[in-house]
């Protein structure tokens, strides 16, 4: 029975598309760094791993569906293959961070100056909003950031993303052909 759940065409696909999606991502990282745009900067509303999820997952999951699995894709398939995506292109893609901010030190410093910089600016108004305290701890956190700290919270950062974005491509694509009613 677990064979069938994880069938290995859904193990298949998920690392597929995980390694082009870690893959992309990481490009999008190097490039916004050299482009002067610090990536983990970036007004989560405009992160390129949502749109890059959402294309690769709808891929993925179509591609199982119509050419593994007859043209059947339940709800859990969707989210379980969403997960194993996740876990592929995070994992690959979090050891790119941390390698590549070894070998470019200046990836984390300008990341915790402009951070020290953007939060320092907030009025007493939104400290006063945020609470003191979660203030002080982000400031805390920054000063702290290193290379495992960037890898690390961009690895959560794309599951919290990947949630989200899997629960409604698995809505849009499920489907489940019902089998043909024998004459009688």
């Amino acid at each position: 029975m677990l064979s069938n759940m994880f069938n290995a065409s859904l193990v298949r696909m998920s690392v597929r598309y995980g390694l082009i999606g870690s893959l992309l991502c990481l490009g999008f990282i190097v490039v916004l760094y050299y482009m002067d745009r610090h990536p983990f900067l970036i007004n989560p509303f405009v992160d390129p791993r949502i749109p890059a999820f959402g294309i690769l997952l709808f891929f993925g999951l179509k591609e199982l569906r119509d050419f593994n699995q007859g043209g059947n894709l339940y709800f859990w398939q969707g989210m379980i293959g969403g997960f194993l995506f996740t876990l592929v292109c995070a994992s690959v893609c979090s050891l790119g961070i941390f390698a590549f901010a070894s070998m470019e030190p200046e990836f984390v410093s300008r990341f915790v100056s402009l951070g020290l910089e953007q939060t320092k600016a907030f009025s007493d108004e939104d400290i006063n909003r945020i609470g003191r305290e979660t203030f002080d701890r982000t400031i805390r956190e920054l000063e702290a950031a290193d290379a495992g700290f960037m890898a690390t919270r961009y690895f959560f950062q794309s599951f919290i993303i990947s949630f989200f974005v899997s629960i409604i491509v698995s809505v849009i694509l499920r489907r489940t052909v019902e089998p043909p009613m024998p004459n009688a």
